[in-house]
């Protein structure tokens, strides 16, 4: 029976409702527990069973998704998902959120978002070898976004550039829709052995539970129950739930976890992450129906005066939980020691199923794991088709008089200008193997692998615009501009990690478009060959009732055998074809352009023919490998003219193109449909590329070709390049002055 100190509070209605619970979820507590808890057994449940650890909102839906293919060696339910990209290696990889305590605390927020999904990372045996981002910020002239950006920017920046693990791609949005509630998501994708993988799973009975790493403070206490609720006006207060992190010592917990891991004494490991020690000692033991008694008073403490109840919440960063084989407690500890890191052996598993947890002489804790875990709630929430919108085509807006004018507006607006000024902040180099990241001209970054001829291309990817527009489709296009991006560099896409963010589950029209757009991945993903190995689901991201845009991010990872073959969009040189792959269509809803242009932000976003995409990209990817292809860029943002401006800054040499004859200019340049590519093609090499693409009656069209200094569309407009490049460079430098 649980001892309970005086100084426990009584449990009422009220503090029931801070921790997050709500009447029926305490009632279960009741029901399993046969008793009222008390505070730390509360607290224990309330992290527990949040939206961030539990997935209660989610989890029903996430089975959708294909998580099984002929690579996959781990697809979700352990810290990362781990994909075979032959010769006995592996990449472990996922996505995370950090949105909450970014917006509450920029640096800290986005510096310990980047440290925890390396732990993901580095706890699954794997080095870590590079970082992206997918960050949304509010309104430029929202007077909290230049702060949270610099913060957010700075805290990437800090974290990873100390540790050592170069940051390599990612996307930068800028909306209203995110005024009140920002969007950090970070990944991280390490190499390991493909048989020395090590799981949160694989626990014995009468086994050592020991902690390592930072010592435990009272920072980031409620993080995870923070992170499951929405900002209101009193947000700001909620500034101790986010974590403090430090960068030198998770670069010495990487080198002492994957030293340990070499002794083969480890059963099972997990990182403190989301719920802190909680988390981790229930998953583990979870995992294999066991139960866990740990000494509170063993664990190591920052602060004095510490409870068990704030030390089962605490979130405080670069913590490590592992349970080890019966006798390697001192191999561990001297291993640990040699690094300056703390340890001490904290408990052991038993054969109850019970969570207990011994303070001072007493039992502070004593309940069942099982609802911890496979209890935990989970809910068919009700949900509501979202309304559809009518395509927009370019008989609907106002012909567009001075092209040159729009070009530059598309090329300097928010989300269409350079990210320049951002990612200099972040070292790209660091490990001498990225080949193609932030700032080289290439739709994927590409890492190589050491001592092989193959590189990893890793590509970050979502339009809001359209999932908002029609969800189902916006979620196709999201996964299909992934295996597209990967594409484009000659990859061959294997698997994507997921980040969904959206507003409040619990209101009908955003569980709708929750539903809808995890319905248009998994199409997107069985259709591609593409499984979902890893992810994080981030809920509860809105205001004062105002939601986010809904923004499922992806994370792409492709294998390229050879890098030597790898393509991107700047290699242009005078005489070379530009050829057009893909259909274009009249339709100009939830385009860039019309949003940037015309003013408006209605309309029905591109269709998705996943048939049609795969069938282009596999010949596009073959030509590539062959290599027919010089340069190839997939059109996106902007359609056809900002990624044909693209090229010709990237590379420095003009094109000159003619409009196919059947469309109007607007949608010419501007329409943003999918499956699409611009490719620059010796002469040489025009007749094999035009001949594979029509063996597989995909359409193709010759545009032009390269040469000279402007961008020439004929009888529509002549750019300089100078001039685009002044124009895509200005706008960020300037914004952050």
């Amino acid at each position: 029976m649980t001892t309970v100190s005086p100084a426990e509070p009584p449990m009422t209605p009220a503090l029931v409702a801070e921790h997050g619970l709500s009447e029926a979820e305490y009632a279960i507590i009741l029901d399993r527990l046969g008793r009222e808890p008390n505070l730390t057994e509360l607290g224990i449940f309330s992290v527990m069973w949040s939206e961030h650890c539990s997935y209660k909102s989610s989890r029903r839906h996430l089975a959708k998704f294909p998580t099984k293919g002929p690579r996959v060696i781990q697809g979700p339910g352990e810290n990362a998902g781990v994909i075979d990209i032959d010769d006995g290696q592996a990449a472990v990889f996922k996505m995370e959120s950090h949105n909450h305590p970014s917006f509450i605390e920029p640096y800290q927020g986005a510096a310990t978002g980047v440290g925890g999904i390396m732990r993901d990372v580095f706890t699954m045996g794997a080095r870590p070898i590079a970082l992206a981002n997918a960050l949304r910020f509010g309104s430029p002239d929202h007077p909290l976004t230049r702060r949270l950006v610099s913060g957010v920017v700075a805290g990437i920046g800090g974290y990873g550039n100390c540790v050592g693990v170069p940051t390599v791609c990612g996307e930068t949005n800028f909306h209203p829709g995110y005024n009140g509630n920002i969007l950090v998501n970070a990944m991280c994708v390490g190499l390991a052995d493909a048989d020395k993988i090590f799981y949160a799973r694989g626990a014995k009975i009468g086994s050592p539970i020991v902690y390592f790493g930072s010592k435990t403070g009272r920072d980031g206490i409620h993080g995870a129950t923070m992170a499951s609720a929405e900002f209101d006006e009193a947000s700001e207060e909620k500034r101790p739930t986010v974590q403090v992190g430090d960068p030198f010592v998770e670069k010495l917990l990487i080198e002492a976890c994957l030293e340990l891991m070499a002794t083969d004494s480890i059963e099972a490991i997990q990182d403190m992450g989301a719920a802190g020690l909680t988390s981790s000692s229930v998953e583990m033991a979870g995992k294999e129906y066991l139960g866990i008694e740990l000494d509170m008073n063993a664990v190591p403490v920052r602060e004095t005066g510490m409870t068990p109840y704030e030390m089962m919440l605490s979130e405080s960063q670069e913590r490590m939980l592992a349970i080890l084989k019966p006798g390697r407690e001192a191999e561990a500890e001297a291993i640990m020691k040699k690094w300056d890191i703390d340890f001490a052996v904290i408990g052991k598993t038993t054969d109850t199923g019970r969570m207990v947890l011994h303070w001072n002489g007493a039992i502070v804790c004593d309940i069942p794991v099982a609802p911890l875990s496979e209890d935990a709630p989970n809910y068919d929430r009700p949900w509501v088709q979202p309304a559809l919108h009518p395509v927009v085509t370019s008989a609907e807006v106002t012909a567009i008089k001075d092209w040159r004018d729009a070009a530059l507006k598309l090329l300097s607006c928010p989300d269409g200008a350079s990210k320049r000024w951002l990612w200099e902040q972040y070292d790209r180099h660091v490990m001498a193997d990225s080949l193609e990241e932030s700032g080289t001209p290439s739709d994927a970054a590409v890492v190589r692998i050491h001592n092989t001829k193959k590189a990893l291309a890793i590509s970050c990817d979502c339009t809001p615009r359209y999932v908002l527009a029609d969800p189902f489709e916006g979620g196709k296009q999201v996964v299909a501009e992934a295996w597209r991006n990967l594409t484009a560099t000659g990859a061959s896409p294997i698997a994507i990690t997921d980040n969904l963010n959206f507003g409040n589950p619990q209101r009908p029209e955003i569980m709708g478009q929750f539903v809808r757009a995890t319905d248009g991945m998994a199409e997107a993903c069985r259709v591609l060959d593409f499984p979902v190995v890893s992810g994080n689901v981030s809920l509860y991201n809105e205001t004062s009732g105002q939601a986010i845009p809904p923004t499922p991010a992806i994370g792409g990872v492709g294998l390229l055998t050879d890098y030597t073959k790898r393509v991107g969009f700047g290699d242009v040189r005078m005489g070379d074809m530009v050829i057009l792959v893909g259909e274009t269509t009249d339709n100009l809803g939830a385009t860039l352009a019309l949003r940037e242009v015309w003013g408006r932000e209605d309309g029905a976003p591109p269709k998705v023919d996943l048939a049609q995409e795969r069938a282009t990209g596999d010949v596009v990817r073959t030509l590539i490998q062959a290599g027919h292809i010089r340069a190839c860029h997939d059109l996106s943002d902007g359609g056809l003219l900002v990624a044909a401006a693209e090229i010709a800054m990237a590379s420095g040499t003009g094109l000159a193109l003619t409009l196919p004859k059947g469309l109007s200019t607007e949608a010419a340049l501007l329409s943003e449909d999918q499956a699409r590519y611009l490719l620059i093609v010796d002469p040489t090499h025009a007749d094999s590329v035009f001949a594979a693409l029509e063996d597989k009656s995909i359409p193709c069209t010759a545009l032009g070709s390269a040469g000279g200094c402007e961008l020439t569309v004929q009888n529509v407009m002549a750019i300089d390049i100078t001039d685009l490049k002044r124009a895509h460079e200005a706008w960020m430098p300037a914004f952050m002055a």
